[in-house]
């Protein structure tokens, strides 16, 4: 692995806690070039919601290579960026009631963050947006200044302006009423807050540490949105396609936000794609005015249609989503009421989910011998304190059985020093 560290920036992160070498992926394992397989609980952080190397995906992929299909297109129109969004519009926006038009802003989460954003601010003519404590929304500037971690915020290098935090769900265990300290600023003409374009939340926040914002919370930021003219802006980057159970993370609560931020997993195999979901008397975009060389990955366009096909044409996956999720959930309660003298914090929806210790150091302890026991899963939360859980929705429920077994000789590795 020397080369590797010859030449490869300091700035590498998952290659430290996963020291070696990966060759080959299928379906829920990676496999080191030696051939020993690893059950893979990180799933790209979120961006291989159907497996590695999907046989389905995959064999569409080759088709479209290998008739020539075009590959880097911009914005043009092409056959398979007709298919895509043909396709979005029967299995998903129909079947949901749900009208947006679509922007393809570059080819990451970041991208559709800014466009977000940028769009927001056009509409209503204001600078300021609200985000909320411990969000992580993107590593660009603009994404950076509505994100919450310290660390990360501090390697822009220059002041994050025009966002202002407030408290996500439950961030004063539930000793105020929600929106209480929002409400009274918006309301009050000697509050200093700027008024806000918009509003940026995930429902459920991955790298702030699987904190689940709850129906009723969600439902209350879209009515104090409604009321006092602020766009709402969700961001599913990570929890959307499908994670939390339903396609968009935001379903069971009946909201119908004005954008929506996808990427990670839309394009399905785990190639480069990003949409910004809009309501289309939103769509005030002057030709050009948000633009990018990769907004036009045609070979993800062909993956991402044939994940909506596969996997969205019916409620199979959203159920087995479901119901695994919750087998998961009930199986990291029982090992943190097994601990009761650790405070471990069982957390999270669907097929995200983690399990809060005291410090970081225990939690990355736990990971490290996860990882030597042949299972990924990275840390999350401002101090790195939670054991974060994003597998494939894929994933069959033997894969379940042995990924909880891991963690939970894990878990038991660490605590009982």
């Amino acid at each position: 692995m020397s080369i590797f560290e010859k030449l490869e920036s300091e700035v590498r992160s998952y290659s430290r806690g996963w020291p070696v070498v990966f060759d080959r992926a299928v379906g829920s394992h990676l496999y080191a070039e030696d051939g020993t397989p690893y059950l893979d609980f990180f799933a790209g952080a979120g961006a291989l919601n159907y497996g590695h190397n999907n046989p389905i995906l995959k064999q569409a992929l080759l088709d479209y290579i290998s008739r020539d299909g075009v590959t880097h297109a911009l914005d043009m129109f092409t056959v398979a960026k007709r298919d895509l969004l043909e396709t979005l519009e029967d299995k998903i926006l129909k079947p949901r009631e749900l009208e947006y038009k679509v922007v393809f802003p570059g080819p990451g989460g970041a991208n559709a963050v800014e466009a977000a954003l940028k769009l927001a601010r056009k509409v209503t003519g204001k600078e300021s947006v609200i985000n909320f404590t411990n969000a992580f929304h993107g590593m660009t500037l603009g994404a950076l200044s509505v994100t919450g971690n310290s660390m990360k915020r501090s390697g822009a290098g220059i002041p994050l302006v025009h966002a202002t935090p407030m408290p996500y769900d439950q961030y004063f265990d539930g000793a105020y009423p929600d929106f209480l300290y929002f409400e009274r600023l918006l309301d009050d003409s000697g509050s200093g807050l700027n008024a806000p374009a918009a509003v940026i939340v995930e429902t459920v926040q991955g790298e702030g540490g699987i904190n689940a914002a709850g129906m009723e919370w969600l439902r209350g930021l879209s009515d104090l949105c409604r009321r006092h003219n602020i766009l709402l802006i969700v961001d599913d980057v990570q929890m959307g396609c499908g994670r939390t159970g339903p396609f968009f993370s935001f379903e069971d609560a009946g909201i119908y936000p004005d954008m929506v931020c996808l990427s990670k997993s839309i394009g399905g195999y785990g190639l480069p794609l990003a949409l910004t979901l809009i309501k289309p008397e939103l769509d005030v975009w002057e030709p050009g005015e948000h633009n990018g060389t990769f907004r036009g990955i045609n070979p993800a366009f062909v993956t991402a249609s044939e994940a909506l096909r596969a996997y969205w044409s019916d409620d199979e996956l959203e159920k087995s989503t479901r119901a695994k999720g919750e087998r998961i959930g009930a199986a990291l309660q029982g090992i943190a009421e097994s601990y009761p003298e650790a405070g471990l914090t069982a957390k999270g929806r669907g097929f995200a989910r983690g399990l809060e210790f005291e410090s970081g150091e225990v939690a990355g302890k736990v990971c490290a011998a996860a990882f030597e026991r042949g299972l990924l899963m990275e840390t999350s939360g401002p101090d790195s304190e939670v054991a974060k859980l994003l597998p494939p929705l894929t994933l069959t429920d033997a894969e379940v059985g042995e990924g909880l077994e891991i963690i939970d000789a894990a878990v038991k590795s660490v605590l009982s020093k």
